[in-house]
């Protein structure tokens, strides 16, 4: 409030001079402030003065296919829509239009590149897709991606830098292990780090509480994004809830995983929700999963005098697909109650392994 009152003086005190020598009576303050109309001049600003920001995470986000193979199940479902690339997003789009940020885990690269790393070329999954399919992206609302997984190396280093220049042009927000990404939302920043931890654990123990606490020096909030666990698996290994707990202990204000391509618990540790997979989202890798069940995850932060709370979560359940029979590649949320029973479920059974488990996945704000 005190803002707006400080912009409009200085738009109307001109004016009020004028006034004075025409001899019209003076306009108070309270009387310029109620003729401001709210809906035209929406405030960041709660009734409490703080800052509420909504940032949802999904899981694994794959688009395009294998340059080394003739035929693209991504290709050719855009096809069939006609070439509009924004098909994928269409059942999941208002979602991400009303939050303050959407993170996703990027897992692929953005080249016309065929070239293969010697290392590469025995690979099952190769992921490319044009540098104009990042529009994907920027049309939809998602502003942040993790870079830290096992396939944005897929077409070598150049390809790496390429993709990251193309994400960049885009206005789209990238972290990995080594550059920190940073998202300013309603004036405050949003930090976040990604890690890619297979079989790289023992060198991360120290790294990574040493870059959380350095970026919570800095910032205030911090999200980090961990590529760990085995593939198909519905909870986490002991390294991942090691890992994920040192995260919250080390300032972490939210941590999320992705990989093993399945929904997992989530945990509340010290304070710090840890959601150990989002599952899939947008995934071209398979052109039918045997599960395409997976959530997105909300979460709000209040921020006031620099200090930030949070304040709950929920998941919106979603099918990778909005059909049954095959993937289609279009996140589409469920209204069906015996699925998402189903789904929620899952996470608590599964949650039972953990000693900070959630027991409950609300669908709506507390």
């Amino acid at each position: 409030m005190r803002r707006l009152i400080a912009l409009l003086l200085v738009f109307l005190l001109p004016f009020s001079f004028a006034t004075a020598e025409w001899g019209d009576e003076d306009l108070l303050i309270e009387e310029i402030i109620e003729s401001v109309d709210p809906e035209a001049t929406p405030s960041i600003y709660e009734s409490d003065g703080s800052v509420l920001l909504t940032i949802t995470c999904t899981g694994d986000f794959t688009i395009g296919g294998d340059s080394r193979k003739a035929k693209n199940i991504f290709e050719e479902e855009l096809s069939a829509r006609g070439g509009d690339i924004n098909f994928t997003m269409r059942n999941i789009r208002d979602v991400l239009m009303q939050d303050d940020m959407t993170l996703v885990n990027f897992e692929g690269t953005l080249t016309e590149s065929k070239y293969v790393p010697e290392k590469k070329k025995k690979n099952q999954f190769l992921f490319s897709a044009p540098p104009s399919y990042v529009t994907m992206l920027s049309d939809n609302g998602i502003e942040a991606v993790s870079l830290e997984n096992n396939h944005i190396m897929d077409h070598g280093e150049e390809v790496y830098e390429e993709t990251k220049q193309v994400l960049t042009e885009a206005g789209i927000v990238y972290s990995n292990s080594t550059e920190i990404g940073i998202y300013e939302a309603k004036g405050i920043q949003i930090a976040m780090l990604s890690y890619l931890c297979i079989d790289r654990y023992e060198s991360l123990w120290d790294k990574v509480p040493a870059d959380i606490q350095a970026a919570k020096a800095k910032y205030p909030i911090v999200i980090v994004s961990f590529h760990w666990g085995n593939e198909k698996d519905y909870s986490p290994t002991q390294n991942q809830i090691r890992m994920g707990r040192l995260a919250a202990d080390s300032g972490a204000d939210l941590v999320v995983g992705h990989h093993s391509h399945r929904m997992n618990p989530i945990e509340y540790y010290n304070g710090v929700y840890i959601c150990y997979s989002l599952g899939n989202f947008c995934f071209s890798g398979n052109s039918k999963p045997s599960d395409m069940n997976s959530y997105l995850f909300q979460i709000r932060f209040s921020c006031l005098d620099g200090e930030v709370t949070t304040k709950g979560f929920r998941i919106i359940p979603i099918r990778i697909s909005s059909r049954t029979d095959r993937n289609d590649f279009t996140p589409t949320p469920i209204t069906k109650e015996t699925t998402m029973d189903a789904i929620m479920n899952t996470l608590r059974e599964n949650g039972k392994r953990l000693e900070y488990a959630v027991t409950e996945y609300p669908l709506e704000w507390k």
